[in-house]
């Protein structure tokens, strides 16, 4: 017997139908990197997306076919993820961060078809074309002036056109790891899994969206899927504010002019933020809802947003989940506890929405407890969660549906999450873990620290112990003794660092994170006085 309900496919074309239909007039702006402002809506939106399906047809793009994009946050990239999908493609989104070698690894073995790329990156392209044999088109976003690029395209056609027709468990989009280590790996999200995550992001516990939301996402749309930004805003008929330019200056202008109410982005972004904001004694205007993910948020950051009156969605989640895990949001008691309290449950990464299981197991994979204490490797499992990796011979799960995250972390009796570490960054010291993230996000509060990272050092009896890697802000001298004076009562004794170097920076992975392997490699001679 099977149910009396209508067979209703989830794909992602009904997003921007159901955009257009209850949300047409809502706004889309674009601050671009010329300087001009662009507006349009979700009508016109769709409108260029049906265009953009006729442009992709007329260029023989099949079910299935991979179409990419190499671009920073504007409407005419939003538009692509329509029209790629509306043909039948597969939009695949590029770092335009990664090195040469990546990018031709990752264009060639997704065998993309077309690229949609931004002027700012003719340079890549003129310098990987001869190397890409599978794409037989370059549409250039924003030409210089006289030259057609990708109004023109697709301004051949009228948008008289309907969607393909797809299967929810058809591939819609795909996204590659940032391959720290070997090549990047493909991750294929599919229509189903995409709608499912869409509708996860609109919770209060998520991205609080409603058609009263003015977002302006700093996380670029060719990170994990823009966050799942581009889908949930058109379900919700949010107002969308892009940026193809990640400058303080210019992002705050947006955030007071255009009456920014909600706004997503790495910790790196509203470091820079609040040095402009200290630079010019300017607020957040109408923000209310401050989104922070990809590394976690040191505590003195938590504590500013917080204290202006600014909710943060501390969140968690990788390329592999699509990206959502876990986001913070106020728990049930949260009016009885202090202000500290709070941050203290802010700093977490938050608790699941439902679609997603998690669980922390030993190295011999037995589950381990939510007590709050105990850490072992964090799994993963859940419908917008990876199954296998695009192209992969074997599925990257276990036979009950784990997916190894690689985090180490702490799960709570409420089920709230506490990243503590990479599995491969934690320092591990007389056979007790220290975490690098919690030492670097309490440097990070001390007063002339810009940007902190720990790694683990040899040593004779300890096995590890914790190096300290400061970049001071401009025009400051702090000092070791400054550091360690500031860190004695925010961490254990003996997780304080043995030793403190100044660096002019800090590496950074395509993806904005801290990139240890190459702090490791670079400070593998090192040895620590006393030894």
């Amino acid at each position: 017997m099977i149910g009396g309900m209508q067979n209703y496919e989830l794909v992602v074309s009904n997003l921007i139908d159901h955009a257009d239909r209850e949300f047409g007039g809502r706004e889309i702006v674009t601050h671009w990197a010329d300087g001009s402002r662009t507006r349009t809506d979700w009508s016109g939106i769709r409108q260029d997306a049906l265009k953009m399906t006729q442009a992709l047809q007329a260029a023989n793009i099949q079910k299935g076919d991979r179409i990419a994009t190499l671009a920073m946050n504007h409407s005419r990239h939003l538009v692509s993820w329509y029209g790629a999908v509306g043909a039948g493609g597969v939009l695949h989104t590029i770092n335009p961060r990664l090195f040469d070698e990546q990018l031709i690894y990752i264009i060639n073995h997704a065998e993309d078809k077309v690229m949609l790329y931004d002027a700012a990156f003719q340079p890549i392209i003129d310098r990987l074309r001869d190397k890409l044999p599978t794409i037989e088109k370059y549409i250039c976003f924003d030409p210089p002036s006289g030259q057609n690029g990708f109004e023109e395209w697709i301004g051949q056609f009228n948008g008289d056109v309907t969607w393909a027709k797809m299967d929810e468990r058809d591939p819609c989009m795909l996204c590659y790891t940032s391959g720290t280590t070997g090549n990047p790996k493909g991750v294929l999200y599919e229509h189903r899994s995409t709608t499912l995550h869409a509708m996860a992001g609109l919770q209060p516990a998520a991205f609080d969206f409603d058609a009263q939301s003015v977002m302006l996402p700093v996380v670029p749309m060719f990170h994990a899927a823009s966050w799942g930004l581009p889908w949930a805003g058109a379900m919700a008929g949010v107002k969308f504010v892009y940026s193809a330019v990640n400058d303080p200056a210019i992002l705050h202008d947006l955030t007071i002019s255009e009456g920014v109410t909600h706004s997503a982005g790495v910790p790196t972004v509203w470091l820079a933020m609040f040095q402009h904001l200290d630079a010019t004694g300017s607020d957040l205007g109408k923000l209310r809802m401050a989104i922070i993910g990809g590394s976690a948020a040191p505590r003195s950051m938590v504590e500013r947003l917080m204290k202006a009156g600014i909710r943060v969605g501390h969140a968690w989640g990788m390329t592999e989940t699509s990206p959502i895990g876990t986001v913070g949001s106020p728990t049930t008691n949260w009016h009885e506890l202090s202000f500290d309290e709070q941050v203290d449950i802010v700093c977490k990464q938050g608790r699941p929405i439902f679609g997603v299981e998690l669980c922390t197991v030993d190295d011999d994979d037995n589950i381990l407890p939510r007590d709050g204490e105990t850490s072992g490797r964090l799994l993963i499992r859940g419908p917008w969660v990876l199954q296998r990796y695009f192209k992969a011979d074997e599925d990257a799960v276990d036979e009950n549906g784990w997916f190894d995250t690689g985090d180490v972390a702490t799960l709570h009796p409420d089920g709230t999450l506490q990243i503590t570490d990479r599995s491969k960054d934690v320092i591990k010291s007389g056979g007790e873990w220290i975490s690098s993230v919690e030492l670097e996000n309490a440097a990070v509060g001390c007063p002339g620290v810009a940007e902190a990272a720990a790694i683990g050092i040899y040593h004779p009896k300890w096995d590890e112990r914790p190096l300290l890697i400061i970049v001071r802000k401009s025009g400051n001298d702090v000092s070791a003794e400054d550091i360690l004076s500031y860190l004695s009562d925010k961490v254990a004794k003996w997780w304080m660092p043995d030793d403190i170097v100044f660096v002019d920076e800090i590496p950074h992975t395509a993806t904005g994170k801290i990139l240890k392997t190459e702090l490791r490699n670079r400070f593998k001679e090192y040895r620590f006085e006393e030894v």
